[in-house]
């Protein structure tokens, strides 16, 4: 099956389950990375306004910011391994979005 059928597949309760296990991770990946509400919001093309109030749950976040935040989260080994424990990142999602270079 095609991957974008797939991508594109995912249940919206899938989605937001995964959406919300970043969510409630979100302060404490940021801190281990070290960088600001500011930053993070730049890096992955938001408002600061707007991270802040995902961060804050004040508002939910799109799927698209879902996987810009993912993505960034992944590719930091100060924050890999914590994302992939969440659960908010997994495994049949990595491979969907075929991330890990790594040879299986």
């Amino acid at each position: 099956m095609d991957k974008e059928i797939l991508y594109t597949n995912l249940d919206e309760v899938d989605r937001n389950k995964l959406i919300q296990l970043l969510t409630d991770e979100l302060p404490v990946l940021r801190a281990k990375i070290g960088v600001s509400q500011s930053e993070l919001s730049n890096i992955i093309g938001v408002s600061r306004q707007t991270y802040s109030s995902i961060e804050t749950k004040k508002r939910e976040m799109s799927w698209n910011t879902y996987l810009s935040l993912i993505l960034f989260f992944e590719h930091n080994e100060k924050t890999r391994e914590m994302l992939l424990s969440s659960g908010a990142f997994p495994d049949s999602l990595e491979q969907l979005l075929n991330t890990n270079n790594r040879d299986t």
